[in-house]
């Protein structure tokens, strides 16, 4: 498949700030690109493309990821699919526009009451629909749309238009769902790597009395070893610290590229970044139960000096210091940057009066990856670092 980045690597090249690394990045322009492993494709090309879809996976490829991610989850007949979440069918799928499988949702839509003088939201509209809510064939009759829900909606019709102004439902007619089979299969042809994550469950484990959290752990695994995947070109991935060492310790041909997703700046009480006394467990007992790679958000990788200039922070370092390998995310998953300071935006929370500007992308990048020696870096748009990659010479 013959590499396409279009047109917003150079949009944001554009808008950088003037300095060496913009001219480094515009010498680059006329440069033939490739894929790389540096650029993984985040739910596929979620910035445009309903996540989790052949559409948003074939676009990744085209703008040159070398791995791709599916997110795994479980029907109620205990079959593998892609789905970030189990329970976001009714904001990522059609599925309560379907009369018979809507009936089958967790919880049913329930429009927003809306204050009649105000006009302000009194209660805001829900649903809950879940991949264990419905069978795997009926999760295949349904069809991808971008991730979002309208909370002021009155109708159905409504609710699922939520699409934030900064994405586009242009590229969303047609969402094909994927099973974790059908994903191998599409990532085998296309000749990427994959990086699948084994997502928490919204049910109680064991699922139906008998498919416990290891049986889930070892039927994502199993459906590789079945396609004869080379356990090299996959990267499992799971925030369930026992699912990574469940991998290390049963499959160590797979455990030794798991990677473990740090969430614990919001699951663990008094867990802070900048302070390594609050890491528990430290990044040395991580490496002494044998996680070889860490991955946390952006925003506990950076700091910022006193002049404004964008360091590693003191997790970066002592994740570098205890032998850890870092893959990071989200890139492209913010709207515009001219104001993310006054947004509070998550992914730059850190260093969020060092941007002001969507050029400023690059400036986090380039620190992540010569400062920090990130692996690589999951985005909704993979064309961003690509460019990036390959300009620089990462493979």
């Amino acid at each position: 498949m013959k590499i396409q980045l279009g047109p917003r690597p150079f949009f944001l090249v554009n808008d950088m700030d003037e300095g060496a690394l913009k001219n480094k990045l515009l010498a680059c322009e006329k440069k033939p690109s490739k894929k790389s492993d540096f650029s993984i494709g985040h739910r596929g090309a979620a910035l445009q493309f309903p996540e989790h879809t052949r559409e948003s996976y074939l676009a990744a490829a085209r703008m040159g990821a070398g791995i791709i991610e599916c997110d795994v989850t479980f029907t109620q007949d205990e079959e593998l699919v892609c789905r970030h979440s189990q329970c976001d069918l009714h904001t990522t799928t059609n599925i309560l526009t379907i009369p018979e499988l809507a009936e089958k949702c967790s919880e049913s839509f329930t429009p927003a009451e809306i204050d009649p003088v105000t006009g302000e939201v009194i209660r805001p509209a829900t649903a809950r629909c879940c991949t264990s809510d419905i069978t795997l064939t009926e999760f295949k009759t349904l069809t991808g749309k971008m991730d979002a829900s309208n909370p002021r909606a009155t109708t159905i019709e409504e609710y699922l238009d939520g699409t934030p102004s900064w994405r586009t439902d242009l590229y969303a007619g047609k969402g094909t769902l994927m099973t974790h089979k059908e994903s191998i299969e599409l990532f085998k042809q296309l000749g990427v790597k994959m990086t699948p994550e084994l997502k928490s469950a919204s049910v109680t484990m064991p699922f139906q009395g008998h498919f416990s959290q290891q049986d889930y752990a070892q039927k994502m695994i199993n459906e590789y070893r079945e396609a004869d995947v080379n356990p090299a070109n996959v990267y499992p991935q799971s925030f369930n610290r026992n699912d990574i060492l469940y991998w290390i310790q049963n499959e160590p041909d797979f455990g030794k590229q798991a990677v473990y997703l740090d969430d614990r700046y919001e699951t663990l009480p008094g867990f802070d970044h900048t302070n390594p006394a609050t890491w528990k467990p430290g990044m040395e007992q991580l490496a002494a139960e044998g996680i070889q790679i860490i991955a946390p958000p952006i925003p506990l990788l950076l700091t910022t000096e006193r002049n404004g200039r964008i360091i590693p922070s003191a997790y970066a370092t002592a994740a570098r210091e205890a032998g850890l390998d870092i893959i990071t995310w989200t890139l492209e998953r913010s709207g515009p940057l001219a104001k993310v300071a006054e947004k509070n935006d998550f992914y730059y929370q850190s260093i969020k009066n060092a941007i002001n500007n969507d050029g400023d992308v690059y400036t986090v990048l380039d620190v992540l990856a010569r400062q920090v020696g990130i692996l690589g870096m999951f985005s909704d748009w993979p064309a961003t670092t690509t460019y990036y990659a390959n300009c620089m010479n990462i493979q």
